[in-house]
């Protein structure tokens, strides 16, 4: 179909006549081999480049072996011969990523085989250096678009509210992502800038808020209809920017602010009302309006009662302070599982709103190990490896040195066996009987 962001050929009918999946060997190993590589591969490699890492090249060399296996598969199979289906995002996608692909392993060869000091070199690196840390966002959309490719979604009229759905989605993914890796590493760049987190994320709530703003009603704003819906997010939209704008004021010169999570838990409550079609639609985004509510309410305490208003110390988290991230990234994933064709293929499957919100709280629970493991990896590998190493003090054996007074005991000697108990006693430390 033309127009469509997802296809531009309407997709296959499977047997039972819709538009669902079709699965066979070729498309299985195809999503399992480029799930493996974009989802786990590159996003170590990635980290383990950043760190500078022996492991670095060899990873990344297996996740381009495998992923141009995956590329074979996902273009030779029996099923896009038979069903004419080319132009879909995702395969216009995929030839963006092969030029992306050629490039970051053209540089990074080059930066092998030549010395530094040279400005082609300082070319290669940043090239390197750029294309690499887009990886993760990269395999993120790919993955995505072979999803509403493979399901045949977002076709028609479906799209504005696929891509809102996902977008959205995706962007409080990415801002439960930023919030980790500012609570572990961004302490000491935030101390640089001489600002605090809340400023810059007022920033990015006031532009987006703009954006949403102007593009939620697409026909003329006073002479058409209106639905509540439009209303809705328009209004969010003017939310945002508004609330933005006090964020900045407020968050200046590097004090900590309650905005960003006010309007995050504003946002959570409009959504928990934001009526739907059908039932379990409308009890899932109000799912995903509450867990934005428990999200901004828990970041208003962390920054008001466990930190009193100051910077977060990344040498002495709090368990409490894993909790907004969390909450986003489930707020997140709910809202990216709620668009209409998910909510009606559900409802004919017979599954209730408990089953399938466990689900998505299953795939959150992944998300947040996923992005975790990847920080903890990066500040423990590589040149980073010897800062969160225990200083070895153990001598010989494994076993600490055992340290005695002995030469005050040898001057003290009083020449009867009474001082050579006592340094007995003492090297084994003190007692713990009592008479």
């Amino acid at each position: 179909m033309s127009g469509s962001p997802a296809h531009t050929v309407l997709p296959p009918t499977n047997d039972a006549g819709d538009n669902g999946p079709h699965l066979n060997t070729f498309v299985i190993l195809h999503i399992v081999v480029q799930t493996i590589v974009w989802g786990f591969v590159f996003p170590i490699g990635m980290v383990l480049g950043l760190t500078r890492s022996k492991y670095h090249v060899p990873l990344q060399t297996l996740g381009l072996a495998m992923t141009s296996i995956g590329f074979f598969l996902g273009h030779k199979h029996r099923w896009r011969h038979e069903t004419g289906v080319q132009s879909t995002a995702h395969a216009v996608m995929a030839r963006i990523i092969i030029v992306q692909l050629v490039l970051q392993a053209a540089s990074g060869i080059y930066l092998k085989l030549h010395p530094v000091g040279s400005k082609a070199r300082t070319i290669a690196v940043r090239t390197h250096g750029i294309l690499g840390k887009t990886f993760p966002i990269v395999g993120w959309t790919q993955m995505l678009l072979g999803v509403i490719a493979g399901l045949g979604y977002c076709l028609d009229g479906e799209t504005p509210q696929c891509l809102a759905h996902y977008i959205m989605g995706s962007a409080f993914n990415g801002y439960a992502c930023i919030m980790l890796i500012m609570l572990h590493l961004g302490s000491e760049f935030l101390k640089r800038q001489g600002q605090s987190q809340e400023y810059l994320d007022s920033w990015v709530i006031m532009l987006w808020g703009i954006v949403n703003t102007f593009t939620m009603h697409h026909d003329d704003w006073l002479h058409s209809h209106w639905s509540h819906k439009d209303m809705q997010h328009t209004m969010l939209g003017v939310l945002w920017w508004s609330g933005g704008l006090l964020g900045i004021f407020l968050s200046r010169k590097g004090k900590r602010s309650f905005v960003p999570a006010l309007i995050i838990f504003v946002t959570g409550w409009g959504m928990s009302a934001h009526e739907q079609s059908l039932m379990i639609s409308s009890k899932i985004h109000g799912m995903f309006g509450y867990s934005l509510m428990a999200a901004g309410a828990s970041r208003v305490v962390e920054i008001c009662l466990f930190l009193q208003d100051g910077p977060s110390d990344p040498s002495n988290i709090k368990v409490f302070q894993y909790l907004p991230p969390y909450l986003l990234i489930l707020g997140g994933t709910m809202f990216m599982s709620a668009t209409n064709e998910e909510m009606r293929h559900a409802q004919d499957a017979g599954i209730d709103h408990v089953t399938y919100g466990l689900g998505v709280f299953s795939i959150s629970f992944l998300l947040f190990l996923h992005m975790t493991f990847l920080i903890h990896l990066y500040s423990a590998s590589g040149r980073n490896a010897a800062s969160t190493k225990t200083p070895d003090i153990a001598g010989e054996g494994g076993y600490e040195p055992l340290q005695t007074n002995f030469q005050d005991y040898r001057d003290n000697d009083t020449g009867n066996g009474d001082d050579l108990e006592s340094l007995e006693l003492d090297a084994r430390g003190p007692s713990r009987c009592t008479s």
